[in-house]
Parts: C-alpha cells; structure tokens; sequence
C-alpha cells in the first residue's frame, strides 16, 4: 500500500494522477485537515504534524509515503528521510515528496545529481514558480534547481489567497483576477520578460491551470505537478519494486483528521470522483 499524506485537499489533484496511472495499486490517502493551513506554523510544528501524520499512514500499512504537499515537502521531508526515519522504528519504509520530481522534470537532471552536469550546466532558461507564501519563502525550488542548473534564472512569485479562493469554490472571475495579479507580479520581476517555464508549486493551482495558461505567453510550458509526480513515481517502482508489490488488490482509502462529511464535500471540487472520507485521529 502506497500513502499519501497532505496538509489540505490540494495533494487530491496528485492522487487521482496516481489513481489514473497505477489503477491496480492501494493507496491510502490521509489529509490532516483539522490542522490546515501549514502555511503559517513555525517550521518544528509543520516538521512534527506532518511526521505523525507519515507515522499514521506506516501503521495502517502504508510501507512508502508520498508527501502530497509542497509546504510539508519543503519544510518537513528533508528532516523526516533523514533524521526522524533512519532513527525510527519503520525498517522497510520511506518517505518521498513532490519537490524533488519537480525539480528533475525543471532540471532535467536526477536528484541524486547536485552539481552541474553537462548540457544542464549551460541552460540559460526563465524559470518561474509560483507558490504560496510559505513555499516560496523556503526558498527550495530555486537553491534545489541552481544546484543542478546554476545559468537558469529562477523567479519566484507568490499567488496570495489562491489556494483558499479554489477551496472556497469561489467564481470564475475571482479566480481568474488572482491569477492574473499573480503573473503580473512575475512580470514586474522579469521586467516583462516571458518565462521559458512555469512550475505550478502548490498542489491547488492544477485546478486552474487553464487560468494561467490564458495569462502567460502561449509559447511558455506550464509543468503539469500532479503528472510529473505520478512519473517519477512510476520510475520510482521500477527501481524499488518492493513498494509496488505492497499493492493488494487495489483501491483507494480516504482518512481525515477533519469532519469527513465536510471534508467528502469540498474534496469534489478537486475530484468530483472522489471516494467518501472516514474520520481518523493522529
């Protein structure tokens, strides 16, 4: 069984990419939604809510956990893999998180890789990010891509109130001017300048996609996360079928530390297939 934990209901678009990609795989979906939003937590509570949620999904057998959110990624997975799990009581687990295929499928380049590796090391390219405050402000997206890409220019520009507009269900119109308030600040930063590519960094903003493909230049390549993600996952497998085999028969289990009745409700608006979540306590 493969888990996925979030601190919302953004890491939903992430699923039903695994969902539609691995449809004979368990996944057991856990949204620790009586704490959301991370965003404004001091970094050791976002570290310690997202390690009990990871540690929720190992005893419901969940051998991988996949950190469906780039806030609990950017803040939280760094410490878990390498501090919390080596010294945990979890032999045969691991933890994984969504900025890293981010990053290779933007760099081209493997996460193991950390230095410039030829071409990579003369792209030139316009990267933006756009992201939520808290993503933006832990700066990992452009350090993780100059690491591997140092030439690239990496703009970062922060999406203010988008992810609770989508949540909310808020009209047509009210997202589109968030999002084009958005990609205007990009600009005023590139002093116009179109980027090459756009990564989507909060697990929200897929659902309108369609929205910043209409503001940006019609030649700039928008990173689709949830797909990119469900790539690496699949490559992922291949090199550690072990996880794979953990799949039974399949299905897909929804846990919330929430209300489920409400939780089930406002998960439509990212899924409208969405199975019905359960309560649960971490």
């Amino acid at each position: 069984m493969i888990g996925i934990f979030d601190s919302g209901l953004g890491g939903l678009t992430v699923l039903r990419a695994l969902a539609a990609r691995f449809p004979d795989s368990e996944f057991l979906y856990l949204g620790d939604h009586a704490n959301v939003p991370y965003g404004n937590r001091p970094s050791d509570e976002i570290v310690e809510l997202t390690r009990r949620g990871v540690e929720e999904l190992f005893k419901r057998d969940a051998k991988l956990v996949l950190l469906g959110c780039n806030t609990a990624t950017a803040v939280a997975a760094r410490r878990l893999q390498q501090v919390w799990l080596p010294g945990a009581n979890w032999p045969g687990h691991n933890i994984l998180g969504i900025v890293a295929p981010t990053v290779e499928a933007a760099t081209q380049t493997p996460w193991a890789v950390t230095t410039p590796q030829y071409p990579q090391k003369y792209t030139t390219d316009l990267l933006a990010v756009f992201g939520t405050t808290r993503t933006v402000t832990s700066g990992v997206y452009p350090e993780e891509i100059r690491k591997r890409c140092p030439r690239m220019r990496v703009f970062q520009q922060v999406a203010a109130n988008l992810a609770g507009a989508i949540e909310d269900e808020a009209p047509e119109d009210e997202l589109d001017g968030l999002v084009a308030e958005a990609v205007r600040g990009l600009r005023a930063q590139t002093n116009g300048v179109e980027p090459d590519r756009v990564i989507l960094g909060c697990t929200h903003f897929p659902i309108v996609e369609r929205l910043f493909a209409k503001h940006l230049g019609s030649s700039v390549r928008i990173l689709s996360q949830p797909e990119v993600v469900a790539d690496s996952l699949e490559h992922y497998l291949e090199r550690h079928p072990h996880f794979a085999d953990c799949s039974r028969a399949g299905g897909l289990h929804m846990l919330t530390t929430g209300s489920a009745n409400e939780i089930s409700a406002r998960a439509q608006v990212f899924w409208p297939d969405a199975p019905t979540f359960q309560h649960t306590k971490t």
